[in-house]
């Protein structure tokens, strides 16, 4: 499979939220990628309900909806009627991790499992073959424009090794500094979707910049 770019909306322009959701429909961007923050589990809030609906409004191509929240049990049904194509959660926020998966499943979105730099892959091995995707954040959540932390490409070929066994259509997501000169690295390590936001809207042509996240003999040329 062909590995998929997710652009983060939180790195949109807000004042302009239409044109960069437009922007996003009209370039080789699979997913949209939303960042639903709390100020609870993450310091830092992002938005709710009413600009997700704007997004989905507009949006023409599938919303992967990062959930950075407490207590994500008591929303996941609402953020699937609200458009939610794939629900992530994070591990450190689900007391019942297998329930809460169940619960996004019932819902009819895809589920995935969120992991934060210091958490451990293995710790999925139980739950694993019930995922249809594990997202490892590649920086601490809550803020955009962060540096890129390394180990996250050991975490990456450990959990490409378990899911070989445990589940071989998984999808390994990673979020946090990705852009173009780490991008051969994370697809080489076993990434299959990758989420970007000031890389892709701060570029001077961000629909350029998706082409090129896409085109690997691209990537392989610039990092070069």
């Amino acid at each position: 499979m062909k590995h998929l770019i997710a652009p983060s909306v939180l790195s949109a322009d807000f004042a302009n939220l239409q044109r960069d959701i437009e922007l996003i429909n009209s370039s080789d961007a699979d997913w949209f990628h939303v960042d639903i923050m709390d100020g609870v589990f993450v310091p830092n809030i992002s938005f709710g309900f009413p600009v997700m609906e704007a997004i989905y409004k507009y949006a023409t191509k599938p919303l992967d909806v990062h959930l950075m929240i407490v207590n994500p049990d008591e929303y996941v049904e609402r953020f699937v009627k609200a458009g939610a194509y794939m629900v992530t959660v994070h591990y450190e926020a689900c007391t019942h991790l297998h329930k809460t998966i169940q619960t996004i499943k019932n819902a009819g979105a895809k589920a995935c499992v969120a992991l934060n730099p210091h958490t451990p892959v293995e710790l999925l091995t139980d739950i694993l073959g019930d995922l249809d995707m594990v997202l490892v954040m590649s920086v601490n959540p809550g803020f955009g424009g962060q540096h890129f932390i390394p180990n996250t490409l050991h975490k990456i070929r450990r959990l490409k090794a378990m899911s070989v066994k445990l589940n071989p259509d998984l999808l390994i997501e990673v979020d946090g500094g990705v852009s173009l000169l780490n991008t051969a690295e994370l697809l080489e390590a076993g990434a299959d979707v990758l989420v970007a936001g000031s890389a892709i809207f701060s570029a001077a042509s961000p629909t350029e910049t998706i082409t090129a996240m896409k085109d690997v003999k691209a990537i392989k040329q610039h990092t070069i």
